[in-house]
Protein backbone atom coordinates (compact mmCIF):
# COMPACT_ATOMS: atom_id res chain seq x y z
CA UNK A 1 0.00 0.00 0.00
CA UNK A 2 1.49 3.51 -0.79
CA UNK A 3 1.59 6.40 0.69
CA UNK A 4 -1.35 7.96 -2.20
CA UNK A 5 -3.16 5.02 -1.42
CA UNK A 6 -3.20 5.41 2.22
CA UNK A 7 -4.60 8.97 2.06
CA UNK A 8 -7.14 7.95 -0.61
CA UNK A 9 -8.36 6.10 2.18
CA UNK A 10 -8.33 7.74 4.92
CA UNK A 11 -10.53 10.18 3.18
CA UNK A 12 -12.94 7.65 2.08
CA UNK A 13 -13.07 5.72 5.56
CA UNK A 14 -13.93 9.82 6.73
CA UNK A 15 -16.44 10.21 4.68
CA UNK A 16 -17.54 7.64 2.11
CA UNK A 17 -19.93 9.99 0.28
CA UNK A 18 -16.14 12.02 -0.44
CA UNK A 19 -16.46 12.69 -4.19
CA UNK A 20 -13.46 11.93 -6.27
CA UNK A 21 -12.94 15.71 -6.97
CA UNK A 22 -12.80 16.72 -3.44
CA UNK A 23 -10.34 13.79 -2.85
CA UNK A 24 -8.05 15.23 -5.59
CA UNK A 25 -8.25 18.66 -4.32
CA UNK A 26 -7.07 16.97 -0.76
CA UNK A 27 -4.33 15.21 -2.33
CA UNK A 28 -3.45 17.16 -5.14
CA UNK A 29 -4.13 14.46 -7.97
CA UNK A 30 -5.99 14.58 -11.01
CA UNK A 31 -9.83 13.23 -10.36
CA UNK A 32 -9.31 10.75 -13.08
CA UNK A 33 -6.34 9.32 -11.16
CA UNK A 34 -8.11 8.94 -8.13
CA UNK A 35 -10.81 7.24 -9.93
CA UNK A 36 -8.89 4.90 -11.18
CA UNK A 37 -7.22 4.06 -7.97
CA UNK A 38 -10.10 4.20 -6.54
CA UNK A 39 -11.79 0.96 -8.73
CA UNK A 40 -8.08 -0.70 -8.59
CA UNK A 41 -8.53 -0.98 -4.79
CA UNK A 42 -11.95 -2.13 -4.78
CA UNK A 43 -10.74 -4.93 -7.53
CA UNK A 44 -8.39 -5.72 -5.25
CA UNK A 45 -10.61 -5.89 -2.12
CA UNK A 46 -9.05 -3.70 -0.29
CA UNK A 47 -12.49 -1.26 0.05
CA UNK A 48 -14.62 -4.05 0.42
CA UNK A 49 -18.38 -1.81 0.43
CA UNK A 50 -19.55 1.70 0.95
CA UNK A 51 -21.92 1.76 3.78
CA UNK A 52 -24.27 4.64 5.79
CA UNK A 53 -23.67 4.11 9.91
CA UNK A 54 -27.72 4.06 10.88
CA UNK A 55 -28.38 5.26 14.65
CA UNK A 56 -30.08 1.88 16.16
CA UNK A 57 -32.11 4.14 18.31
CA UNK A 58 -33.73 5.74 15.67
CA UNK A 59 -35.36 1.44 14.61
CA UNK A 60 -36.00 1.09 18.52
CA UNK A 61 -32.92 -1.31 18.23
CA UNK A 62 -31.37 0.54 21.76
CA UNK A 63 -30.30 -2.60 23.31
CA UNK A 64 -27.17 -3.81 22.27
CA UNK A 65 -25.15 -7.38 23.36
CA UNK A 66 -22.45 -9.31 22.90
CA UNK A 67 -23.54 -13.17 23.08
CA UNK A 68 -20.65 -15.91 23.81
CA UNK A 69 -22.54 -18.96 22.13
CA UNK A 70 -21.01 -22.50 22.54
CA UNK A 71 -21.86 -25.38 20.10
CA UNK A 72 -21.59 -29.23 20.10
CA UNK A 73 -20.78 -29.65 16.57
CA UNK A 74 -16.94 -29.58 15.51
CA UNK A 75 -17.53 -28.21 12.02
CA UNK A 76 -19.14 -24.70 12.74
CA UNK A 77 -20.01 -23.58 9.44
CA UNK A 78 -23.55 -24.47 9.72
CA UNK A 79 -24.22 -22.53 12.60
CA UNK A 80 -22.28 -19.49 11.77
CA UNK A 81 -24.51 -19.51 8.75
CA UNK A 82 -27.30 -19.45 11.07
CA UNK A 83 -26.29 -17.11 13.09
CA UNK A 84 -25.35 -14.79 10.73
CA UNK A 85 -29.02 -15.25 9.08
CA UNK A 86 -30.79 -13.84 11.76
CA UNK A 87 -31.07 -9.75 11.58
CA UNK A 88 -30.92 -8.94 14.83
CA UNK A 89 -26.92 -9.98 14.87
CA UNK A 90 -24.57 -7.57 13.31
CA UNK A 91 -21.30 -9.91 13.88
CA UNK A 92 -20.61 -13.01 14.00
CA UNK A 93 -17.04 -13.91 15.10
CA UNK A 94 -15.57 -17.98 15.77
CA UNK A 95 -13.41 -17.64 18.15
CA UNK A 96 -11.17 -19.95 20.26
CA UNK A 97 -11.83 -21.12 23.65
CA UNK A 98 -14.18 -22.92 25.58
CA UNK A 99 -16.75 -21.37 23.48
CA UNK A 100 -17.36 -21.30 19.77
CA UNK A 101 -18.92 -17.60 19.21
CA UNK A 102 -18.74 -14.10 19.79
CA UNK A 103 -21.82 -12.74 18.51
CA UNK A 104 -22.98 -8.80 18.47
CA UNK A 105 -26.91 -8.27 18.20
CA UNK A 106 -29.43 -5.31 18.77
CA UNK A 107 -32.86 -5.90 20.14
CA UNK A 108 -35.16 -3.39 21.07
CA UNK A 109 -35.11 -4.46 24.72
CA UNK A 110 -34.61 -7.46 27.26
CA UNK A 111 -37.44 -8.51 26.51
CA UNK A 112 -36.80 -9.02 22.70
CA UNK A 113 -33.43 -9.77 23.78
CA UNK A 114 -34.75 -12.90 25.68
CA UNK A 115 -36.80 -13.97 22.85
CA UNK A 116 -34.21 -13.89 20.34
CA UNK A 117 -31.99 -16.35 22.78
CA UNK A 118 -34.86 -18.62 23.10
CA UNK A 119 -36.37 -18.69 19.99
CA UNK A 120 -33.84 -18.23 17.41
CA UNK A 121 -30.42 -18.80 18.78
CA UNK A 122 -31.11 -22.07 21.23
CA UNK A 123 -33.11 -23.51 18.32
CA UNK A 124 -30.14 -23.54 15.92
CA UNK A 125 -28.78 -26.96 16.19
CA UNK A 126 -25.84 -27.86 17.63
CA UNK A 127 -26.22 -25.08 20.03
CA UNK A 128 -25.51 -26.04 23.73
CA UNK A 129 -25.43 -22.76 25.97
CA UNK A 130 -24.99 -18.89 25.88
CA UNK A 131 -23.84 -16.47 27.83
CA UNK A 132 -25.00 -12.92 27.26
CA UNK A 133 -23.51 -9.29 28.16
CA UNK A 134 -25.78 -6.41 28.03
CA UNK A 135 -23.81 -2.98 27.19
CA UNK A 136 -24.96 -0.42 29.24
CA UNK A 137 -22.67 2.38 27.52
CA UNK A 138 -21.12 3.09 24.17
CA UNK A 139 -17.87 4.58 24.59
CA UNK A 140 -16.84 4.10 21.06
CA UNK A 141 -18.34 2.25 18.21
CA UNK A 142 -15.91 2.23 14.77
CA UNK A 143 -15.46 0.34 11.47
CA UNK A 144 -12.36 2.84 11.06
CA UNK A 145 -9.12 0.82 10.64
CA UNK A 146 -5.76 2.19 12.00
CA UNK A 147 -4.00 2.86 8.80
CA UNK A 148 -0.76 3.83 8.48
CA UNK A 149 0.04 7.74 8.33
CA UNK A 150 2.58 8.78 4.75
CA UNK A 151 6.11 8.45 6.19
CA UNK A 152 5.74 5.78 8.73
CA UNK A 153 6.66 2.29 8.43
CA UNK A 154 3.74 -0.26 8.25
Amino acid sequence: MNPMDLQILSLLQADARISNAEIARQVGMAPSAILERVRKLEERGVIERYEARLDPKAFGLGLTAYCLVRTTFSDSTDQAKNLAAIPEIQEVHEVAGEDCFLIKLRTKDTDALSVLLREKIACIPGVTSTKTTIVLKTEKETGTLPLPTAGKSE
